[in-house]
């Protein structure tokens, strides 16, 4: 990872979001109130500075107005995770994707268990929407940042849950 990133931490309507990145790239987004709350690495920086735009297309999504983020990411894991992080940015807002179809999609039909895996280590929770990878049967499975987080946020994306943005503190 890259020396003298920043972190800082906004509230939203799935709790709070601790959001790490430099002035080029968000590198990490996590769900600090969901069941994994991730710790902060002592070589980051506290500042909000390089999160302005990041916050406020965060805003906008949870509102129900954006449907698509534009954030640089730096996606941080070894070839195949990253792989599947991309293409999960593929996977259009307000639709679903099983485990296998992701797999197929990467190349490797048979892999739906590692894309499992890549999808659980994915580090920019949202943005890159691994909440959009469902089970075969059309049923929720697995989820970092927990079920209900999983169910409102696909709720959200299919129309069913309008929720309000939550008062972002200023950048």
């Amino acid at each position: 990872m890259t020396e003298n990133l920043m972190y800082t931490t906004m509230t939203s309507p799935i709790g709070e979001l601790l959001l790490v990145g430099n002035d080029q790239a968000l590198y990490r987004l996590h769900m600090q109130s969901g069941p994994r709350p991730a710790a902060i690495d002592p070589r980051w920086e506290p500042g909000a500075r390089p999160f302005s735009h990041v916050a406020v297309q965060l805003d906008e999504y949870f509102a129900g107005a954006r449907k698509a983020f534009d954030v640089p990411l730096e996606l941080e894991g070894n070839p195949f995770e990253v792989q599947v992080w991309r293409e999960l940015r593929r996977v259009p807002y307000g639709e679903t994707i099983s485990y296998g179809e992701l797999a197929r999609r990467v190349g490797d039909p048979g892999a739906a268990r590692a894309v499992g895996l890549a999808n659980a280590r994915n580090p920019i929770a949202v943005i890159v929407p691994c909440h959009r990878v469902i089970g075969a049967d059309g049923s929720l499975t697995g989820y970092g940042g927990g079920l209900e987080r999983k169910r409102l946020l696909l709720d959200l994306e299919s129309g069913v849950l309008p929720l309000a943005p939550a008062p972002t503190p200023a950048l």
